[in-house]
This record gives structure tokens, sequence and C-alpha cells, in this order.
């Protein structure tokens, strides 16, 4: 006898089972390894559940397994083993059935494997089993049914599955015919079938225009926002409604400005005429639009006192500034309205105007030296009011 001949075998007989229903339906815990465990467990498998073919898978791989023994050779060994999987399918059976062949594996040298399933899903651990320990046979077990049957049904099931539990498709598929039998069981409970063209159409172009268009996406983020919408801190709402407040205040100044500007370019629609209307312009639009830029500034204003920013005091000095400024432009629009009365008005209110905006300023600087502390300091802060190193 040759070495080939001599050296000693030990074939696997492998029963696999992987969606689990060893362990949920039979409580059996796996993997299972001998003869007669195995026998014990196909039984109380089969008590519970005589219809299950992995129960039947177990008795065939115990039935291959007395024959190979009988018809082995002398130095050729045979185990019996069933391993489990998980009910979660994919990924988790797939490393459950892999660490119980190692298990097995430890227990037994095994040299090849018989493999023994009961549908193609088992057969998708063909590949983790193969490149562990070559597999030199594979026995089906059919009951009652056929593969491609089998598949049919699966590939179907699932896709029953997308249809009813993904909304993507299913209110398409499901949510547009459910809507029309709802219409048409209406039409039919009035006596106005006559209208069920209409109602058809009307209902299905309703759906394409909302789908079209993405009005129902719209509608979404829309509820989406206003269900987790949260309101601003109150200083930022007040300067917002300051901005409003202010540019509305602007925008009605400008535009009684422009009114006056053409009932005057209207009456004098000489060359000579234009430095009078430009003077009915600012005069008319002057008071509003300082009113207006003030209250936004002092929106901002109240905005940066809560929240201790520097800026603060800037835009205090820029909101006097603005206010005198009314007055300067003012006496310049009375000049460019009659050119022959005084100009000491504009003279003072200037002069006025500068020492307001240089008091405002020192005032500004005296206040950021006393409370530095209250303001959050910054860089452009700093070098604004601050002292230069």
């Amino acid at each position: 006898m040759t070495a080939s001949l001599e050296k000693t075998g030990h074939v696997l007989i492998l029963c696999v089972d992987r969606d689990g229903d060893i362990g949920t339906k039979a409580n059996l815990r796996t993997p299972i390894l001998g003869r007669e465990e195995n026998i014990s467990a196909a039984v109380a498998f089969a008590l519970r559940d005589p219809e299950e073919p992995d129960a039947n898978a177990m008795f065939e791989a115990i039935r291959v397994f007395d024959g190979l023994r009988k018809e082995g050779k002398p130095h050729e060994n045979f185990q019996i083993a069933t391993i489990s999987g998980s009910e979660l399918g994919d990924v988790s059976a797939d490393r459950k059935l892999v660490a119980e062949l190692a298990e097995v594996l430890n227990n037994f040298k095994a040299n090849e494997v018989v493999l023994v399933t009961d549908g193609y899903q088992d057969e998708m651990i063909l590949p983790l089993i193969e490149s562990r320990i070559p597999v030199t046979s594979v026995r089906r077990i059919v009951m009652r049914h056929s593969k491609s049957i089998e598949e049919t049904a699966a590939v179907f099931s699932r896709y029953m599955k997308i249809l009813t539990e993904n909304q993507r498709y299913s209110r398409l598929l499901l949510g547009l015919p459910g809507l029309l039998l709802i219409v048409l069981g209406v039409l039919t409970a009035f006596g106005l079938l006559g209208y069920t063209w209409i109602a058809f159409l009307l209902v299905l172009g309703s759906f394409l225009f909302i789908r079209g268009f993405g009005i129902d996406r719209v509608a979404k983020n829309f509820v989406t926002w206003m269900r987790e919408y949260e309101p601003p801190p109150v200083p930022v709402q007040i300067a917002g409604f300051a901005t409003v407040a202010g540019l509305l205040s602007v925008a009605i100044g400008v535009y009684l400005g422009v009114s006056q500007a053409s009932v005057g370019l209207a009456t004098f629609p000489t060359l000579g005429a234009l430095p009078a209307v430009l003077g009915k312009f600012i005069s008319e639009a002057t008071a509003l639009v300082a009113i207006g830029i003030c209250v936004l500034l002092s929106g901002r204003a109240i905005k940066w006192y809560f929240e201790r920013d520097p800026r603060l005091l800037r835009t205090l000095v820029i909101t006097a500034v603005v206010a005198w400024s009314s007055q300067i432009a003012e006496q310049a629009a009375q000049i460019l309205i009659n050119p022959t009365s005084a100009y000491v008005g504009l003279v003072a209110s200037t002069v006025i105007g500068i020492m307001v905006g240089i008091s405002s300023l020192l005032l500004a600087f005296l206040v950021h030296r006393r409370y530095a502390s209250f303001f959050k300091e910054k860089g452009i802060e700093v070098k604004e009011f601050g002292e230069r190193p």
C-alpha cells in the first residue's frame, strides 16, 4: 500500500441552516457535532415543525454520513456536524456560520467537506466554506418545491416588501391607485359615475403636477422647518425689526422726495429749475431717511449692547452724526430752492455737526476706557478705541 493511500482522511458531513431556524424554532444550540446529537436535534426539530426543510436536511446529512461510513475506506474518518446562522440574514448570518465552522474544525480536523443544504440561500455560504476547507460534494434537499419557484417567491416577496414599506415607491404604486379608487367609490355612492374620467384626469394631473414641480418636497421641507424652527434671541429680533422698520422709512422718504421733485419738475420743466427740484427732493426725503437710518442703527446698537460688543459705541456715534446731518441737508435744500436765502443756517448747522461728531467720538472713547471690562474685546475694536502699543 502506497503512502498516499495510507494517509488518513477526515471527511466532515456538514449540514447548513443559514436562516437560523434550528435556534429560533427548536431552541437548539449550534454547532451540533456527532451522529447521535444530530439525530436527537433533528427529531426535536421535526416535532416542532414537521414541514421545516432544515429538519429534513439534517436527516439527509445523517443518511449521507451513514452511507459514507459504510462505504468508506479503512483509513478514512467521518464526522457529522450542523451549523446555524441567524434569522437576521446577510452579514450576521454569515459571520455566525463562519464562527461555528471554525469551532467544528477545531474539534475535528477535516480534510474535506460534504455540504448538505435545503435551499439556494444555504448555498450562499459555499464560497466561505471553500475558502477554509475543500468541498468535495454538495447535497441539496428539495421538498415540495423547486429551486426556481423558491427563488421567484423570494424575489417577489422582497419586491413586495419594498413596495409596501418604502414610501418612495408606495406613494406611486399604492397611494395613487388607492386615491383613484376612493374617488371612484365616492362618485359611485353619489351616483356620479359619468364624471369618472374627469375625476381620474384631475387626480392624475394633480399628482403629476405636484411631483413634477417638487411641490411635495417644498411642502415637506416647509413643515419640517416650521416644526424645528426656534426663534432667535430677543436682541436679534429687535435688530431685525429695526432693520425692516428703518428700510421702510427710508423707502417712504425716497418715495415722497421723488413725488415732490416730479411735481416741481412738471411745474418748472426748464434746465435752470433742476437745483430747485433737487432741493425739494432733499427737503421732503431728508427727515424720513434720517429717521429710518437712525432706527436701523438703534436696533443694531441694542443688539450689540446685549452682546457686549464694542461696536455699540461706534454705532451710537454714527447715529448722532446721521441725526444732525438731517439739519445740514435741510439747510442745503433751502438754499437750492431759494438761492437768495441766507447761508448762515447752513454754516451754523455744519459747524455744530462737526462739534457733535467730535464730542460724540470723544465721549465714546471715554466710555470705552471707563467700562472696558463690560465689552468683549476683539482685535478690531481694540484698534479703534484702545491705545496703540
